[in-house]
C-alpha cells in the first residue's frame, strides 16, 4: 500500500512538472507573439506617420496581455479580472471603430456587455476583499503584524 501511494506521488509530481513546463512555454509563446504584434503595429504607425485612437487601443490590448503574463510569472496566479479588463477594452475598441456601421441595438448590446463586465469585476473585487481566501487572510494578518 505504501509503495502504491509513493508511486502515485511520483507520477503526480512528474505530470505536474510537465504541465508546468508546457504552461510556461505557452506563456512565453504568447508573450513573444504579443511583443511581435506590438512591434509590427509600431512599424505601421511609423510608416503611416500617424497614430489613431484604434492604434492606441490595440496597443493597450497588447499591454494588457503582457501585464497578464507578467502577473502570472510574478505570483504564479492569474486573477480572473485581467481577461475581463482585456474584454472590456476590446469591446470598447469595437464600439469606437465600428460605431458608424452599428445599429442602435448593437451599440446598446456592446455597451451592456461592457457594463456587465464592469459589474463582474466589481463583484469579484468586493468578494475578494470581503471574503478573502484563507491564504490571503493569513498574509494580511502577517503584514499587519509586521507593521506593528
Amino acid at each position: 500500500m505504501d509503495i502504491q501511494s509513493h508511486t502515485l506521488d511520483r507520477l503526480r509530481k512528474f505530470f505536474s512538472g510537465g504541465l508546468d513546463l508546457v504552461e510556461t512555454l505557452g506563456l512565453l509563446v504568447v508573450a513573444l507573439a504579443t511583443s511581435a504584434a506590438m512591434f509590427q503595429e509600431t512599424l505601421l504607425m511609423a510608416g503611416a506617420q500617424s497614430v489613431h485612437l484604434a492604434d492606441l487601443l490595440l496597443m493597450f490590448l497588447y499591454l494588457e496581455v503582457l501585464a497578464m503574463i507578467g502577473q502570472y510569472f510574478k505570483s504564479g496566479q492569474l486573477p480572473v479580472r485581467f481577461p475581463m479588463y482585456i474584454a472590456m477594452v476590446a469591446l470598447a475598441r469595437y464600439l469606437i471603430l465600428d460605431l458608424k456601421d452599428m445599429t442602435e441595438w448593437r451599440m446598446l448590446a456592446v455597451a451592456a456587455a461592457i457594463f456587465l463586465l464592469t459589474l463582474a469585476v466589481l463583484v469579484i473585487r468586493y468578494g475578494h476583499i470581503r471574503f478573502p481566501y484563507r491564504e490571503d487572510a493569513g498574509e494580511k494578518t502577517r503584514k499587519a503584524f509586521v507593521r506593528e
